[in-house]
């Protein structure tokens, strides 16, 4: 498995790497310091954390070749039983992965919003219906779903916290 995420984050690159070695502490968890593949620049702007492992399958049903908004996103039971469990964690989980919190403004008003943008239908669907096990309410728009009522951006403040 690889994953690919932004340098600017540093706890979500470590919380990354704990979550995948907690899960599997046998082989080892790698990182590996990566350059933008959109512009030519020398820095480096995201880190690749990967492990191999003959159990990714088994632990990632919905795993499959071609793109992911082009097949069947679905979560097994036994893994929906651990999002109706703690449902908080698969909410960070998404915002963190494909989402943000920005400050919504117009001319005289501005307030905090959070987004989840992805192309699976699928797995804008697993994250409304996160947000249906919480309770917190949310809008469309093609590709995005927003959080913006005040309680429940409020709501995910509690558990979801800064990008840091």
């Amino acid at each position: 498995m690889r994953i690919n995420l932004d340098l600017r984050y540093p706890l979500i690159i470590e919380a990354c790497a704990a979550a995948i070695q907690e899960v599997l502490p046998r082989p080892k968890v790698g990182r590996q310091r990566r350059r933008g593949n959109y512009v030519e620049n020398p820095d480096f702007s995201h880190v690749e954390v990967s492990c191999y492992s003959k159990s990714w399958p088994c632990l990632f049903p919905q795993h499959g070749p071609g793109r992911k908004h082009q097949r069947l996103i679905e979560l097994a039971d036994w893994q929906w039983s651990l999002a109706e469990t703690d449902p908080e964690l698969l909410l960070k989980g998404l915002i963190h992965s494909d989402g943000s919190r920005f400050i919504n403004s117009g001319r005289n008003w501005s307030y905090p919003r959070y987004s989840f943008s992805n192309r699976s239908q699928d797995i804008r669907d697993i994250f409304c219906r996160t947000c249906d096990l919480l309770g917190v309410h949310y809008t469309f728009a093609p590709h995005t779903v927003y959080v913006s009522r005040k309680a429940d951006v409020a709501r995910l403040d509690e558990f979801i916290g800064p990008k840091a």
